[in-house]
Order: C-alpha cells, then structure tokens, then sequence
C-alpha cells in the first residue's frame, strides 16, 4: 500500500482489526522483516508498519531529518487513523523514534504500550583510540573536501569515507548518510524516564549494535520497564528467536497461542 504524506511516497502495510499497534523498523531495515510480526499481532489487533522516509520502498526525506522530525512524520501518519490510543513497537532505530514521541507534550494520542527491541538511542562510552580515529577522520576529511584536494584526488574522500565509516555509512545515500550522523549522535538517555506506559524490553544477549548494557539501563530509568533477554540472539533478536520472541508477545500482548 502507498500514501504520499508532505509530498513523501510512503510504503506501508496495515493488517487486522482491533486497538492499533504501529512497527517502527530500525536503521537500513524495512517492514519485510516484519511480516512474522505483523501476522502474530493481527490475530488481535490493528497492526500498521511503515518504510519510514529513506528506507525500503518509501521515498527518502526532502532534507537530513533528525529523529524529531521522524517522529513528526509519524505523528502525521497516524492522523489519517483518526485515533485516540496507540501502542507502538520499535527496533533498533524505530526506537529512537519512539522515545522522541514518548516525550512529546500535546501528543494528538495517548501511547499505551511501548515494546523497544533491541533500541538504539544510548550512546556508547568513547574510548581514547576511538576519539582519536574519530578526530584523525574529521581532521583528513577536511583536507580531502577542500577544492585543490578534489581536483586532484577526487576519489579521495569517498575512500576516506568507506575506510573510517560504519557498514550502515557505506550502504547508505548521501543524503542518508547526513541522517545517520545526525541521528546516531543524539543522546536520547535523559529522556527514557518520560515513557510512563507499560514498556516491554526485548535484547539479544549478543547484540553487538546496541549492547545489553542498553537494555539494563533502559530498564532502570523507565518507570514501569521490564527485560526479557534472547539466549543465542544479536541485534535482531526477534528473527534469530522468533519462537521465543513470539512466545514473549504474546504474552505481553495478551494473545491466544
């Protein structure tokens, strides 16, 4: 199904009937992924996934939006629901978006039920060899990006750019690329006590992207949070166990097996 939404083309799918639930997909990902999810969540309710702007089949932002301006368009997407209450499920970046929401006053709805999967959204402690890669990066991409460098090595600063970057850099658009580093260097850790809703935590013990320590931490600042650790499971926890991922839905979900 497709919307355009402020002139974006937007990708999204809705199954079921009942009280809403919204899937918010993480960084480089789409609602593909969620088709599991999608079909256990119908059984009981409205389920609504989106491509978010930049991602899958929806169209990218006009600008380098920052995870407010996600979390706006989500807002106005959701007018079109014409609802009251809304639950909202996140993974990895999905959840940034909904910790923004969660601190919004004035929201068109109330938010029920928050369930962060693996969410990004605490930054990680810098170590010194790692503020030193991060500023020798800063400090060759300047002299790469100057006009005289670009005449003469003009394929200069994307190697730069391939060698210093994270995979999700390299894979992304240049226009992406600016949303990544706006969104990745927001520190969203003061705002977890605002989420004052039930919330439901869900780690992979191996996650490597957003590490466990994310999810305890995230456990103790939100009011009423509780943390189910995936054995045997990284950053996608909920495909690398989807029995057990399953099993927790439903029961914080109240779903008939």
């Amino acid at each position: 199904m497709n919307r355009t939404i402020n002139g974006i083309k937007i990708n999204y799918e809705e199954k079921g009937e009942g009280e809403l639930i919204v899937l918010l997909h993480g960084w480089g990902s789409n609602i593909k992924l969620f088709a599991n999810l999608i079909d256990l969540l119908s059984k009981k309710y409205k389920v609504v996934a989106m491509d978010m702007p930049g991602f899958g089949e929806s169209q990218e932002p006009p600008s380098a939006w920052c995870v407010d301006d996600y979390a706006d368009f989500v807002i106005e997407f959701l007018k079109a629901y014409n609802t009251d209450k809304v639950m909202l499920l996140g993974h990895s970046f999905g959840g940034r978006v909904i910790i923004k929401l969660n601190s919004r006053e004035n929201l068109p709805f109330e938010i029920s039920k928050v369930i962060l999967v693996d969410s990004a959204g605490i930054l990680p402690p810098k170590s010194n060899k790692k503020s030193f890669r991060t500023r020798w990066y800063k400090f060759c991409r300047t002299i790469l990006a100057t006009k005289l460098m670009q005449k003469i090595a003009p394929e200069a600063l994307e190697k730069l750019r391939v060698k210093y970057g994270s995979a999700d850099y390299v894979a992304a658009s240049p226009l992406m690329r600016q949303v990544l580093v706006k969104t990745v260097n927001e520190d969203l850790e003061p705002l977890l006590p605002n989420i004052k809703c039930p919330t439901l935590l869900v780690w992979g013990v191996n996650d490597t992207a957003t590490p466990l320590s994310d999810g305890e931490k995230m456990e103790k600042l939100i009011p009423d949070a509780g943390l189910v650790k995936l054995e045997n499971a990284g950053h996608y926890s909920f495909l690398e166990q989807q029995y057990t991922f399953n099993r927790v839905m439903c029961s914080f979900m109240k779903i008939e097996e």
